[in-house]
């Protein structure tokens, strides 16, 4: 039975998510308008994000590694202090006129931006481990809800009042996340001695990926898998005009895509309790492999709605199941690494498919990218499929 000491914080939970994935939604979906009209070059952009990655990538780990230290701040400290860096970002980009200022302050954003996603889960899962009530697919559903929102309304807005308007609405957001981390209650637990050393030599990525063996080949299937997800949905539009669509078909499929993504996520609370996340996540690998075949093999637009049905069992079910397959197999002062790590498999399916997608199309066309994609999935799922550890 709960004590009477827990509380019920999925909802000021679901605000940070859903502020948070608004952020994402200004920082990353509206990047190109937002650099375009300052001048920049597609090819500028592209380096832009892919840099970003990198140093996001490489920040991630170490960020976390001092995160799980018993004498860190708190998880909600940290992110506090993030989002105030972000405020400053913001502002710096709202009144900038330079084009390298721009440039720098938008790519550092972009990686700060990276940098919050583990924190953020280790955020909920520690609030749950503490003993606290909290239902995270629902929380995350909300995130995905307020994504879809924030950039219907942006893209409504950016029309009337231009490009300034995503800075300024960065900075907006950010005020009011600061709220919620100031009224969300979050105390850090404090570790053990004995935590406190295996905390601190797990800092070193060679130890932690030597205790967590089958972990680290997980995260190696991961970013095959997130390499053909991130191949999919960067070029959605070349990949629509290959099946006789435009930009308005690529609109519509991602929007389909992304509401596919709520049920899996709002039903995951009751999900969880019946079927193992590691089955979950092997589950979700196959369904990615599912899902870039039927795009390979679709031979319309309308085949190719269809095929985004398979986001519910793809993503949908990774982006939850993955936080909670990283709880299960870390042990607690290793808990924020994992979630970095696991992060940061995505952050270089990010960075490996900007580099990749775009050379794949230009030289073999759109169905050799599609074709690669499918490998990727495939050579990844195969991976997690037999390394997934059994969890309790």
């Amino acid at each position: 039975m709960p004590s009477s000491k827990q509380k019920n914080l999925t909802g000021p939970y679901a605000c940070i998510q859903a502020l948070y994935w608004m952020y994402f939604a200004a920082i990353m979906s509206f990047s190109g308008f937002f650099l375009l009209d300052g001048g920049f070059s597609n090819t500028q952009i592209g380096i832009i994000a892919a840099a970003a990655g990198i140093i996001s990538a490489l920040l991630q780990p170490v960020l976390a590694s001092y995160a799980d230290r018993p004498d860190s701040p708190s998880l909600k400290k940290l992110i506090q202090i993030f989002y105030m860096i972000q405020l400053l970002l913001g502002v710096g980009l709202f009144f900038s006129r330079s084009l390298i200022l721009t440039g720098l302050l938008y790519g550092i954003s972009i990686a700060l931006l990276q940098l919050l996603t583990p924190f953020i889960n280790a955020l909920g899962m520690e609030s749950i481990n503490q003993g606290q009530q909290l239902n995270f697919g629902l929380a995350r559903g909300m995130g995905s809800v307020a994504y879809a929102i924030i950039c219907y309304v942006l893209g409504i807005i950016t029309v009337k009042a231009g490009a300034g308007s995503i800075p300024a609405s960065v900075i907006i957001l950010t005020f009011f996340t600061l709220g919620c981390l100031i009224l969300f209650p979050f105390v850090k637990t404090q570790g053990t001695s004995g935590s406190k050393a295996s905390g601190n030599s797990l800092a070193n990525p060679l130890l932690f990926f030597q205790k967590y063996k089958r972990f680290s080949l997980v995260l190696i299937g991961c970013i095959f898998i997130y390499l053909s997800h991130v191949l999919l949905n960067n070029f959605n539009f070349q990949i629509a005009q290959g099946k006789g669509g435009g930009s308005s078909e690529m609109g519509t499929a991602s929007a389909i895509a992304a509401m596919c993504e709520l049920p899996t996520l709002f039903l995951f609370g009751y999900i969880i309790k019946k079927i193992r996340c590691d089955i979950l996540i092997r589950i979700a690998g196959i369904f990615f492999v599912l899902k870039s075949l039927g795009t390979l093999l679709a031979p319309g637009i309308s085949v190719y709605y269809g095929v985004q049905i398979l986001q519910m069992l793809g993503w949908g079910l990774m982006t939850a199941a993955s936080v909670y397959y990283v709880n299960a197999v870390m042990e607690p002062e290793d808990a924020i690494k994992g979630q970095a790590y696991f992060t940061m498999t995505y952050t270089l399916g990010c960075v490996i498919g900007s580099f990749l997608g775009g050379a794949l199309i230009d030289f073999a066309g759109v169905n050799s990218m599609l074709i690669f994609a499918t490998v990727s999935a495939f050579f990844g799922a195969l991976i997690v499929f037999i390394f997934a550890e059994h969890t309790s």
